[in-house]
């Protein structure tokens, strides 16, 4: 059962304004990335489910929030089906992000009121997840539509809050771009947490390299 409540977890995304994606299939090393997240500033983390079994570490890895890190907020991305975003909500995910507009995944999420984000390309997909209950909408693949089509999106529609996840890194040239296009929140997958520093289990440099993107966006945003 979630632990924070859709509007919570809504509000979080929106102070925070960056979630890290990742997913690893060790749940050690998995922890280990977790901690260095939330001792860098990170209260949101997206675990991109990809891989057999990711359901056991990803209850696994709430567990360990729930016991270790007060107030980090775990979610799940990559759910593609009702029965998926179901059963990692009974592992406690506190959101459930998706590749795609799927109404039966609504429909699952809003039952329990555990936030959902829909991947969207379009302005039709994105008013009609709205129509849905979506408090915020997935931007997938950010690096294809960029920061002017959220520009775009924000004209005829400035209640529209949107997430691009893929095309984001954490530079100030790229969240700056994004942040004055109207975004309320980024995710960050591999340009945050890269294979060099799972390879080389560089803890200390995910803690500060998330620190320094959390510190880009908090500037980006004045």
């Amino acid at each position: 059962m979630a632990q924070f409540s859709r509007l919570e977890v809504a509000q979080a995304m929106k102070d925070t304004g960056m979630i890290p994606l990742f997913f690893h299939s060790d749940i050690e090393l998995s922890k280990k990335v977790l901690k260095a997240c939330y001792d860098g500033g990170a209260r949101l983390m997206e675990f991109t489910a990809r891989g057999d079994f990711a359901h056991e570490v990803f209850g696994e890895l709430t567990k360990y929030a729930i016991a270790e890190l007060p107030g980090m907020i775990m979610g799940v991305g990559s759910v593609t089906d009702a029965a998926a975003a179901s059963l990692y909500m009974a592992l406690g995910a506190n959101f459930i992000v998706t590749p795609v507009l799927r109404e039966d995944i609504a429909i699952a999420c809003n039952r329990k009121k555990v936030l959902w984000s829909p991947g969207c390309g379009t302005l039709t997909e994105i008013t009609r997840a709205e129509e849905l209950g979506c408090e915020i909408v997935k931007l997938f693949p950010g690096d294809i539509y960029g920061p002017q089509f959220v520009k775009g999106i924000k004209g005829p529609q400035p209640w529209t809050s949107v997430m691009p996840t893929g095309g984001v890194s954490p530079t100030e040239e790229n969240l700056k771009g994004w942040f004055d296009a109207g975004v309320t929140c980024v995710g960050m997958g591999s340009k945050l947490i890269s294979k060099e520093i799972i390879a080389n289990k560089d803890y200390a440099k995910l803690e500060k390299d998330v620190a320094a993107a959390l510190a880009i966006v908090k500037a980006v945003r004045k």
